[in-house]
């Protein structure tokens, strides 16, 4: 969130602004970074509710506001089809591996643990298939002899912050196609 309202700050997404940083976690730091930057926040408990009722808030809260993209980070729960359904092709997430390769969690301990020379970070729409959705764009990074799950993941956040403004930037403009799974800028 905030490597993202950084680059609309400075002119790296144009067209883009942020309407509303919502988290399910009160005490989450990008709730508090955005306000610091003067974003709405919202705040949306989801413990002790159904998940309907839960995202019944959040859509709400979206559609009342306008809201035309979404971009998840950190957000560590799979969307239900219903929620995509009310915003199709215009949910964004960022994934710490080069999908498909490694979908879901403990994604650095994976591709550690398989030997992988390679890995990085995804952007892709969010669709019903868990990190399946077309890839907008991605960043390759190095596995290293000596990496340990900490140091891989400081390493492909650094790529994360930067290829999120760049894939937002293309969505933003309008200057691309799906086909497939695959986006291709136009």
């Amino acid at each position: 969130m905030i490597a993202l309202s950084d680059a609309i700050a400075r002119g790296a997404v144009p067209g883009a602004e942020i309407v509303l940083v919502l988290s399910d976690k009160g005490e989450a730091h990008g709730l508090m970074a955005a306000h610091e930057r003067g974003h709405e926040i919202m705040f949306v408990e989801r413990q002790g509710r159904r998940r309907e009722e839960h995202e019944a808030e959040i859509i709400r809260a979206l559609k009342e506001r306008q809201v035309d993209l979404i971009c998840l980070a950190g957000y560590m729960r799979v969307l239900s089809s219903s929620f995509i359904q009310e915003f199709p092709g215009q949910i964004l997430n960022i994934h710490p591996s080069l999908l498909p390769s490694f979908p879901g969690l403990n994604v650095h301990q994976q591709a550690i643990a398989h030997g992988v020379k390679w890995t990085g970070c995804t952007v892709h729409f969010v669709d019903d298939t868990l990190d399946g959705g077309p890839i907008i764009a991605q960043q390759v990074v190095p596995v290293l002899d000596d990496d340990s799950e900490e140091s891989l993941a400081a390493r492909i956040l650094e790529q994360e912050h930067q290829l999120y403004a760049e894939a937002l930037a293309l969505v933003v403009s309008e200057k691309f196609e799906v086909i497939g799974r695959r986006v291709l800028a136009t």
